[in-house]
């Protein structure tokens, strides 16, 4: 089989997802503190680079993070923040932001060895 029969003969890849446990808000609130994470398009990637904006990392948090909505009117309120970008550096530590940042990026292709070259003999 060819490269092109099987891409053919199979279903488009959905985004990657998977679970995080926050721990230190899991020690501190004493119950497990999890977030869903999905992986990005190619183009949200590229948007979120483009913004020439520093908080890079926030805005892949914002875009990575399924669950819990960081959008959430009552969440922003608890935590009196006027935006999900403020919410995100209220609720979490810069680390976290790094770690949570990493994942979604691994997530979607980023940091990890995706590609292998085949050696002829």
């Amino acid at each position: 089989m060819d490269v092109i029969d099987i891409l053919l003969s199979n279903e488009p890849l959905k985004a990657e997802e998977k679970e995080y446990k926050i721990k230190r808000l899991s020690k501190v609130y004493k119950a497990d503190v999890i977030f869903k994470l999905k992986g990005l398009s190619y183009n949200r990637v590229a948007d979120i680079k483009n913004m020439n904006n520093e908080d890079v990392s926030v805005h892949i948090v914002l875009a990575g993070v399924k669950e819990p909505n960081l959008k959430n009117k009552e969440l922003l309120e608890k935590y009196n923040a006027v935006t999900p970008a403020e919410l995100v550096k209220k609720m979490l530590l810069p680390g976290e932001i790094e770690d949570i940042s990493k994942a979604i990026e691994k997530l979607s292709g980023y940091r990890t060895n995706t590609i292998e070259e085949i050696k002829k003999k």
